[in-house]
């Protein structure tokens, strides 16, 4: 799975993301990406000083990986409602990591789901929530307080993931930052 993306191409995506954060911070005139990559779900996750800054994503494509990037970069600083948008004087502090999915797999047992190998997308009815495979690790749980909290982000009940109506599905992720 490694072998997706080329360092080359994984330079590029990082640099477009960057790219893309400070021609709309400092106003300047943006042009679209160079289009390469297969089309795939992506997310771009930014932190600043080791904190969660942004992570915007879209969990499938039709376009080329180098576009889903770009769109992503734009939503990850500008459009997580859960922080304000990412200022000019903060461009030099961000980290960029970028998360490559894989294809969903759906699952019928929790137990398939390995920790730090898996992301795992939950839907019942119209609520969903998705985890890529490095925050269980990141935040330290385990399985079962890694679905609960799936749950939570849902909007759901804790426990909901084991509902007969749950759709669970498991997929892995090629991750890399600038740091890496």
């Amino acid at each position: 799975m490694n072998d997706l993306l080329t360092p080359q191409e994984k330079n590029q995506l990082l640099a477009l993301v960057r790219e893309r954060i400070l021609s709309r911070t400092r106003k300047r005139e943006e042009k679209s990406p160079d289009l390469f990559g297969p089309e795939c779900g992506v997310f771009v996750t930014l932190h600043k000083q080791g904190r969660l800054r942004g992570c915007i994503g879209f969990i499938t494509s039709p376009q080329p990986l180098s576009l889903t990037v770009w769109e992503a970069a734009e939503s990850a600083a500008f459009k997580d409602p859960r922080f304000p948008p990412v200022t000019a004087d903060e461009v030099d502090e961000l980290e960029i990591e970028i998360s490559v999915l894989t294809p969903f797999e759906k699952i019928e047992s929790t137990e398939s789901v390995r920790i730090g190998i898996d992301g795992v997308y939950l839907k019942l009815g119209f609520q969903s929530g998705l985890f890529l495979p490095q925050v269980a690790t990141e935040q330290g749980w385990d399985r079962e307080t890694f679905l609960n909290h799936l749950d939570q982000k849902a909007g759901l009940p804790v426990g909901s993931h084991l509902s007969e109506k749950a759709e669970l599905s498991r997929f892995q992720a090629v991750i890399f930052s600038e740091t890496q």
